[in-house]
């Protein structure tokens, strides 16, 4: 096995399914895990479906923990030690991102070539091949194969190296918040590690496709941010 695959789950089945579908097209061999975060009934029906014909390994987040959707801490938590059990990397490709069939070797290829990784992330596109959220701010680097940065690296579809998730225990993670990426890109930086988004592998992006409410960034960003703020939603 060469890494530990993990993708969290929350409604939206037809780009799960999509994203699930792309991950078993990849070339390597891997362990992959399918978080189902509390989906409505359908998805969680669709979800077994997927796993009794294509063999992965689907938890169901209510079987783990009675908390409420979002429950990425739990996620990281379980995937994190799956990971350091079998000493793999971790790769974690969110329900509404597609890889290409290199993506995933690609990203082990260059982490085993650079030591001091802590996290390496595969730049984001649209589906007409532009760069789009959220690693727009990486547009001017576009004719660059990778970008070293301190800026922080989305879960979309990210590696976590071996070494890092040994260094950092994700026990540690702020129990109110619902998103961590952020948190653990400064974390592996503070530890000394490198970050890394790879320019030259592109995988789709639909932003936000599991969770249509936070598309009011874009489109009401007065009503996103009262919903953020005043309704405790989207905590980083």
């Amino acid at each position: 096995m060469q890494a530990i695959v993990v993708t969290p789950v929350k409604n939206s089945l037809v780009s799960t399914l999509d994203t699930i579908g792309a991950i078993f097209e990849s070339r390597g061999n891997f362990s992959y895990w399918v978080f189902n975060d509390y989906s409505t009934p359908h998805t969680k029906r669709g979800l077994e479906d997927a796993q009794s014909k294509l063999g992965f390994e689907l938890v169901h987040l209510e079987d783990l923990t009675s908390n409420p959707s979002p429950n990425y801490k739990t996620v990281l938590q379980f995937s994190q030690k799956k990971a350091i059990e079998a000493d793999v990397p971790l790769i974690i490709v969110e329900s509404d991102v597609t890889v290409q069939p290199n993506t995933l070797q690609q990203l082990l290829l260059f982490a085993q070539s650079n030591p001091r990784i802590g996290m390496v992330g595969a730049i984001t596109h649209d589906k007409d091949g532009n760069i789009n959220f959220p690693y727009l701010k990486f547009k001017k680097y576009s004719s660059k194969a990778s970008v070293k940065t301190d800026r922080s690296l989305s879960f979309c579809c990210t590696l976590i190296s071996k070494d890092f998730l040994k260094k950092y225990d994700f026990s540690q993670l702020d129990k109110s918040r619902d998103w961590y990426d952020t948190h653990i890109s400064r974390k592996s930086l503070e530890l000394g590690f490198d970050n890394h988004v790879l320019m030259n592998l592109p995988v789709q992006h639909n932003p936000h496709g599991s969770r249509p409410w936070k598309q009011l960034k874009y489109k009401n960003p007065i009503l996103y941010y009262f919903k953020k703020w005043f309704s405790g939603k989207d905590k980083i």
